[in-house]
């Protein structure tokens, strides 16, 4: 995004008042990462970042809709809509904290939280202080929790890219293909979402990028009055962090990446979502088998091949006829892919399948239903699916060749059935996106940059980000401690309990040490299947309703 007019004759009317402001900037951005933005979003940055530190953040209790209780509190902070422009059109970022619970003396900072998408909301995170969660008590006296939304997300300048209402609407067609017309049908489907993002969100589709929300990261810390960043990310905020610790090395101060997407140039993210397709069918077969080890309870099946056989077969009733005119094969995957992302989904997933094996249809037809009435949270169900397309559609530059994109899923749906295709057309709009596309930044830093240990935790058989991302962050990111949580595969690790992790993240964040070298843990309780005749009478109520997830905003 560098703006070529920029460097022009405006560039000696504007030195003297950037000089200024990098007077007060904490410290500069690195040199331009390769494949990154350059000279000018460097700048901005610091402008940005030096405007905040004097600003600050106005706390105020937050807005009632908005739906957080005393004693969190909410706030604004002003960025940049172009970083090459720091002088330019801003937005605002809402943010939210909850004051360390313990003395002065034990408080170290803020940590803020980023969970995923890119289409996520981290506003529900200083709860974790409120609802004395045991993992998060002694980091909390020691920490402000902070949540943002990034930019286009919820509060902070919104994006959109159809009518909310529209987009919640179900059945919706079948994303496994039967021929080239039901192919043809979809690619129009994509072809018109990427068209009414342009339309209804085209100002803020070219900085709509994870290096932009890095530097907004970075303008927080700033506003926080924080000289150092202590940050925790999950999932897609994992690629956050690696780029803010690219682009910031020495203002990191204590940094977990939970859940690791691939940093490779390569991986970004065509390449990114094809892996998860073999990652998603390999967890949901585990799955499957441990529906099989657990017949007793949910009479499907007592071997995985019977196991799929009656998903199948739900698959081809729902095509032909959806349950209760809403719950099709697309919104069936979507409640189901829950299993494979979540051990706790384990147990409410088999138990609608088990309903509707027995002949009770009405827990998935709950499941999927959409509460068209609800109209804010179709908002944000819309919103969030927004900006994960817009960022990964600007972060990279993607296939613009059908050819590819129907012979890479062809090959791989004929093994790795249960998501390809569904993964294909969420992410097609991005073969013709109609704003600017941009080169990864090659991720990358160490200490000899400033980059402290950074703690990177990892399940060898997460679904959403395969256990390859996770070693190559590690590799990227020198001085960097990988723990592995062995033969696991519950995507979001810093949020279950093994102590054999929980241990090492809450000595890490109080106190910065890192174990001499990396450590594999044994894996967290399996999920236990209820006693039969709970599961069969609890099956109806508790299978239609999923505990609410921060970092499922759509697939990653």
């Amino acid at each position: 995004m560098i703006r070529t007019a920029a460097l022009g004759s405006a560039a000696t009317l504007i030195t003297g008042a950037l000089a200024a402001s990098l007077l007060l900037a904490p410290t500069a951005e690195a040199a331009p990462a390769s494949g990154d933005n350059g000279y000018n979003e460097a700048i901005g940055v610091q402008v940005a970042a030096a405007r905040a530190a004097r600003t600050g953040i106005d706390w105020k209790d937050c807005p009632a809709d908005w739906g957080f209780e005393k004693p969190i509190q909410c706030g604004w902070v002003k960025v940049p809509l172009d970083y090459a422009k720091p002088y330019g059109k801003t937005i605002d970022l809402a943010v939210d904290r909850a004051l360390s619970t313990g003395t002065k003396e034990e408080r170290q900072g803020a940590l803020v939280y980023n969970p995923g998408g890119p289409g996520g909301s981290g506003m529900r995170f200083p709860r974790r202080t409120t609802t004395k969660s045991p993992l998060w008590v002694n980091t909390a006296k020691a920490y402000d929790f902070v949540g943002f939304d990034p930019r286009g997300v919820g509060h902070s300048a919104p994006i959109s890219c159809v009518d909310p209402q529209e987009f919640v609407k179900v059945p919706k067609a079948d994303p496994v293909p039967s021929g080239e017309a039901d192919k043809r049908a979809q690619r129009k489907l994509a072809a018109e979402y990427a068209d009414g993002c342009k339309e209804r969100s085209g100002e803020m589709l070219p900085f709509m990028t994870t290096p932009n929300t890095a530097r907004d990261l970075d303008v927080i810390r700033a506003a926080l009055g924080e000289k150092k960043l202590n940050y925790l990310g999950v999932s897609y905020g994992t690629y956050l962090g690696g780029v803010y610790a690219t682009l910031f090395p020495g203002h990191v101060r204590r940094m977990i990446v939970d859940s690791v997407v691939n940093p490779e140039q390569d991986n970004i993210w065509y390449q990114a979502n094809l892996e998860q397709d073999v990652a998603f069918q390999m967890r949901w077969n585990d799955w499957e088998d441990w529906v099989a080890k657990n017949d007793g309870v949910f009479h499907i099946g007592d071997t995985r091949a019977k196991v799929e056989a009656k998903w199948l077969e739900l698959r081809a009733k729902a095509k032909a006829n959806p349950l209760g005119g809403v719950a099709g094969p697309a919104e069936l995957i979507g409640f189901f892919q829950s299993a494979p992302y979540y051990d706790s989904s384990w147990v409410p997933t088999a138990q609608a399948l088990s309903a509707y094996v027995a002949g009770n249809e009405q827990p998935l037809i709950d499941a999927v239903t959409p509460d068209l009435s609800d109209i804010k949270g179709n908002i944000s169900t819309e919103n969030g699916n927004a900006v994960y397309t817009a960022v990964e559609c600007a972060d990279a530059k993607w296939p613009t060749s059908w050819a590819k994109w129907d012979r890479d899923n062809t090959a791989l749906n004929k093994k790795y059935p249960f998501l390809t295709w569904s993964n294909a057309w969420m992410n097609l709009p991005c073969a013709t996106w109609k704003s600017k596309q941009s080169t990864p930044i090659e991720v990358g830093a160490s200490a000899k940059r400033g980059l402290p240990p950074v703690l990177v935790v990892q399940s060898e058989r997460d679904a959403a980000t395969p256990y390859a991302g996770g070693v190559e962050m590690h590799r990227r990111l020198g001085g960097s401690r990988l723990i592995t949580e062995k033969n696991a595969g519950s995507h979001g690790v810093t949020s279950l309990v093994n102590p054999c992790i929980n241990t090492r993240v809450e000595g890490y964040l109080l106190t910065g040490k890192v174990d001499a070298q990396d450590v594999t843990c044994e894996p967290h309780a399996t999920p236990v299947a209820p006693a039969p005749a709970a599961a069969k009478s609890a099956a109806p109520s508790q299978s239609a309703e999923l505990a609410p997830r921060e970092e499922l905003p759509a697939v990653r």
